[in-house]
């Protein structure tokens, strides 16, 4: 009875969100439902279960990083949750192909940070631009080309990565190529006992949300809840994108990311990873505003979405975007919101 009585009340609170945004003064609307959903208490024990991420750019890979480097950042995440490394090795060329030359440094690496970090685990962060809303990029939907990112993959576990993490976009929902790739990369990664994540995109914060902005602008921005669940059920790890939202307000934001978060958990299987993102990143523009999308908020919002969907949740945790954005703040706001 009590958990039908939380399902109600998570649904009840969503209905209310939609009818605020789309009937009742909308900006005003939206306002009050998300700042009520940002005012909630967090439960106890919604901290860190030691599955945290990070993604790290291409500097660990190049060249450009040292000894003293790795040292720093072994101090740097010490204490945390902190698991997985996301390194970028890419990107991928269009044809789905990966030049060896991109990643000259990543035996150092992997080496260096077994050496010092123990139990961490390295994995390689692949991207592209797809070929959905223009001419140029990656075309999920050629056999070759699918048959081309698992060949690159199978290249980087060959070259001593433990995972491989992917970040593909822009990804519109309901995308059966995409689904029919990461069929074919677990395939790869249950034979070699390799991670396999994705970045992911948000969830439709109303229904069908994904469906009328695509109409209106042309561009998708978020996915259906139905393919995010088809998504999370393919891999190891999924690490939401929950940043770049166009949230102008921090409560508004920390409220946002709060039922990202319960809608992301609804779908996402027990077996499953789930990540929630931190930007780690400062800029302003319409899609992302400082002053709003903090750290701070990105983690109350998290634990407060745990806490109203399932807050015994084990498999669960941050990924923090990214290292070269970030500052002392982003990292004393995630320590102590979330341990």
């Amino acid at each position: 009875m009590q958990q039908r009585v939380r399902k109600w009340w998570r649904r009840g609170r969503w209905i209310v969100l939609a009818l605020a945004l789309l009937l009742v003064l909308p900006p005003l609307g939206a306002y009050a439902a998300l700042r009520v959903t940002y005012a909630g208490d967090v439960a106890e024990g919604t901290t860190s279960r030691g599955k945290d991420a990070i993604w790290l750019g291409h500097a660990w890979v190049d060249g450009r990083k040292k000894d003293a480097d790795v040292a720093a950042f072994a101090a740097r995440i010490k204490g945390t949750g902190i698991r997985d490394l996301y390194v970028h090795a890419g990107p991928l060329e269009h044809d789905g192909t990966l030049p060896a030359d991109r990643y000259p440094r990543a035996k150092w690496l992997i080496d260096a940070v077994h050496r010092t970090m123990p139990g961490i685990r390295v994995q390689a962060w692949l991207g592209d631009i797809l070929a959905t809303e223009g001419p140029d990029g990656l075309r999920l939907e050629q056999t070759e080309s699918r048959a081309a990112v698992v060949a690159s993959a199978r290249q980087i576990l060959d070259a001593g990565f433990e995972g491989v993490h992917f970040d593909l976009e822009p990804l519109h929902s309901g995308d059966a190529h995409y689904l029919s790739l990461l069929d074919d990369l677990r395939e790869l990664t249950r034979a070699r006992r390799a991670q396999l994540s994705v970045a992911a995109h948000q969830i439709d914060p109303l229904p069908a949300a994904h469906t009328v902005v695509g109409a209106l602008s042309g561009s998708e921005k978020w996915w259906s809840q139905e393919f995010f669940g088809q998504v999370a059920r393919r891999v190891d790890q999924i690490a939401v994108m929950s940043y770049d939202t166009w949230m102008p307000l921090e409560v508004m934001y920390g409220g946002y990311v709060a039922q990202q978060t319960e809608l992301a958990l609804e779908v996402t299987p027990e077996d499953t990873d789930l990540l929630m993102g931190l930007p780690f990143f400062h800029e302003d523009d319409l899609g992302h505003h400082d002053s709003a999308e903090t750290v701070a908020a990105a983690v109350r919002g998290t634990r407060l979405g745990l806490t109203a969907a399932d807050p015994g949740r084990k498999r669960f945790g941050v990924a923090l975007y990214v290292d070269f954005a970030a500052e002392e703040g982003d990292w004393t706001a995630y320590r102590e919101g979330w341990h």
